[in-house]
């Protein structure tokens, strides 16, 4: 187990989850924003990257599980990210992904809030960013309510986004800090 919350368990995925790695990866009401959706074979290989930089580093995009009934019900995670030069190499940025069933329900927010205190207090990070196209006002609203600031200077053209998809290479980009958020924690 990597963190709990109220209401979750984050752990590294286990070979049980692939089902619904697959499903999130290719249903097109949770990818809207991203430019391909993957069968299965590209579900498990992206599945099994995670897992070993997981082990590897530490970081990565977790399995969300619901403590009530054991239940995976998507991902989220902490991350370093390669986009430079527009987030710098290391950058460490907050995600998440839920099966469309479980949207509303506030358990990105609750999953983020647990992230954002391991990674200032267990893992000593100065800033978290997070980053989504500019009309994914879904994701932007989870970055709102956990504290996260948008910085207009630091928004960019996403450069793994296809010049086929135009619509989704403008992302934003929020930010936290390690002091507001002890600010905001008391």
């Amino acid at each position: 187990m990597i963190a709990q919350t109220d209401r979750l368990i984050v752990r590294n995925w286990r070979d049980s989850d692939e089902e619904l790695f697959y499903h999130i990866n290719s249903d097109e009401t949770v990818m809207a924003f991203f430019p391909m959706r993957r069968d299965r074979q590209q579900s498990r290989e992206m599945m099994q990257k995670i897992r070993a930089r997981i082990d590897e580093t530490g970081f990565g995009f977790f399995a969300l599980e619901r403590k009530a009934d054991g239940i995976p019900i998507g991902f989220a995670g902490l991350a370093r990210t390669d986009l430079e030069p527009h987030l710098s190499k290391g950058t460490v940025e907050i995600g998440w992904r839920l099966a469309a069933t479980e949207w509303r329900k506030g358990y990105a927010t609750e999953a983020a809030e647990g992230l954002l205190k391991l990674g200032f207090e267990q893992r000593g990070l100065e800033e978290i960013v997070s980053f989504a196209v500019h009309d994914n006002t879904r994701s932007t609203a989870v970055m709102e309510r956990i504290g996260m600031q948008h910085d207009p200077a630091r928004d960019f053209d996403h450069p793994h986004v296809p010049d086929t998809y135009p619509h989704l290479r403008r992302h934003v980009l929020y930010y936290i800090t390690a002091k507001q958020w002890k600010k905001r924690h008391g």
